[in-house]
């Protein structure tokens, strides 16, 4: 199947009933495109910057299957930027997406990190306290990428999926381990191998080392 990006989205600080009270989730397209930097799109802002974006996560990927899915659990439209998401790719979805994974959209060149891992700003976000719970259970969480290649990128590129060469790990079987206390350690000695997410891999580790010491 062929990928295309469908949308660029970028987002202010705007008040929202959760956490500080502020927020750069709320993205909307930017029809111009923008350019990807080291540490994200160009002009994007984000606010809680302990849980979210740097290097590591950078830019956060979501595919069109699934807003299509929380579409249709939500009952109502969704548009481009509503799951908070930098890239909407058509043709993607959680399912198909395993840390290690390069994007590639024209010049720009992305690795896959990390599953997005929900807090109580989607809850508000949907208007569920149990939005959270909601999102662990869908298992279709989108991806953070770290740039490898950076670059301009506009609605409508060709975007190219390159599956990482080593173990395979999908984004949602990432963010389930991770929501259990990553409580498989089969799963962990797995992880250490792929280029994941720093921190992701240093937790790994500790684990590791504390129950082989």
């Amino acid at each position: 199947m062929t990928l295309r990006l469908l949308a660029v989205c970028i987002g202010t600080s705007q008040p929202i009933a959760a956490k500080s009270g502020r927020t750069g989730h709320f993205k909307t397209p930017t029809p111009g495109g923008a350019e990807i930097a080291k540490n994200g799109l160009i002009g994007d802002t984000i606010v809680d910057t302990k849980h979210h974006g740097g290097p590591e996560q950078a830019v956060y990927l979501f595919g069109e299957r699934d807003r299509i899915w929380w579409e249709n659990e939500l009952q109502t439209p969704l548009p481009a930027g509503f799951m908070g998401e930098n890239l909407l790719i058509d043709g993607l979805a959680s399912a198909d997406i395993c840390l290690g994974d390069i994007i590639e959209i024209g010049e720009v060149r992305l690795q896959i990190t990390a599953p997005r891992i929900p807090c109580v700003t989607f809850a508000a976000r949907i208007d569920d306290p149990q939005g959270v719970k909601r999102f662990h259970t869908a298992a279709r969480p989108g991806a953070y990428a770290r740039v490898l290649k950076p670059g301009a990128v506009q609605a409508m590129d060709p975007v190219t999926h390159r599956p990482y060469d080593g173990a395979r790990i999908t984004v949602a079987e990432n963010m389930a381990q991770f929501v259990a206390g990553f409580p498989d350690k089969r799963f962990l000695e797995t992880l250490i191998t792929v280029p994941a997410h720093k921190d992701g891999l240093r937790i790994a580790q500790e684990k590791l080392a504390s129950w082989n010491g």
